[in-house]
């Protein structure tokens, strides 16, 4: 039986771009950092808020995978957060946009998206 999400992979073409994304935008905590020889490939594992929750991995000339528009596989990671508008302000002074605040029509909730560096669409979704 399923218990949980135990963590996310992504591989990403600019390993020191995505790197900084996840940790100074994200605000991701490293757990470790290894660089795996035989696959030329480097792997960080990532925390939010103490746990497990994203591996990021480089490898030498990955495959370009379209994410727009809906194209089949993972659409999106998305996140929980407080306050949207915190969320916005903090992006922006990051120097990140945020596409326009929407409404979820179901939840009544507040929602809004970014890219990461390969542009793996991002969502920041209101408590």
């Amino acid at each position: 039986m399923i218990n949980k999400v135990h963590h996310i992979a992504v591989i990403c073409q600019d390993y020191e771009a995505s790197k900084k994304f996840y940790i100074d935008v994200l605000g991701l905590k490293v757990i470790r950092e290894v660089y795996r020889e035989k696959r030329k490939s480097y792997k960080l594992d990532l925390a939010l808020n103490g746990e497990y929750i994203i591996e990021l991995f480089s490898f030498p000339d990955p495959v370009v995978r379209p994410s727009r528009p809906e194209a089949v596989g993972l659409r999106h990671l998305a996140f929980e957060v407080d306050d949207i508008g915190e969320v916005v302000i903090r992006l922006n002074n990051l120097g990140v946009i945020a596409e326009p605040v929407r409404i979820d029509e179901f939840t009544g909730k507040r929602f809004t998206f970014i890219t990461d560096p390969d542009l793996l669409p991002i969502e920041f979704y209101e408590k």
